[in-house]
């Protein structure tokens, strides 16, 4: 859980691939595991309010998570309360699991770009050095 929580600093090198990918995989894994919990609870939410059948319950449900809308139109008022809250629960769901998964994406990207800047500030920095010391003759 470490290297889901923690990512190298600044002033640390870039990690390795393998605990790069093994970083990636970890968050993937937290994000489909948030996708499960999530269909899970939509499945009772629909088999409960609205008496749909196990699969229909699936069905409405993965089509909310996936983005696509609902199947059919909730009949009760509980059930048009629930759907609606899913559904938004759901859009940002999306945007939260893509940002979980893509983090050490992103994070890697930056690092490295800092890294490098850091090593092209020191160069800068001598050849300024360099060139303000005044010259005698």
């Amino acid at each position: 859980m470490d290297s889901f929580l923690r990512y190298e600093h600044k002033g640390e090198p870039v990690v390795s691939r393998e605990v790069f990918l093994r970083r990636l995989g970890l968050n993937a894994l937290v994000a489909l595991a948030i996708i499960g919990v999530s269909l899970i609870a939509g499945i009772i939410g629909y088999r409960t309010l609205e008496g749909m059948e196990w699969i229909d319950a699936f069905l409405e449900s993965a089509m909310l998570l996936g983005g696509m809308g609902p199947i059919h139109a909730p009949m009760t008022p509980a059930g048009k309360i629930f759907a609606g809250v899913y559904a938004l629960y759901s859009g940002i769901l999306v945007i939260g699991t893509a940002g979980i998964i893509l983090a050490p994406i992103f994070h890697r990207v930056l690092h490295s770009l800092h890294v490098e800047d850091d090593e092209d500030e020191k160069k800068d920095e001598k050849k300024a050095a360099g060139k303000a010391a005044p010259k005698t003759k």
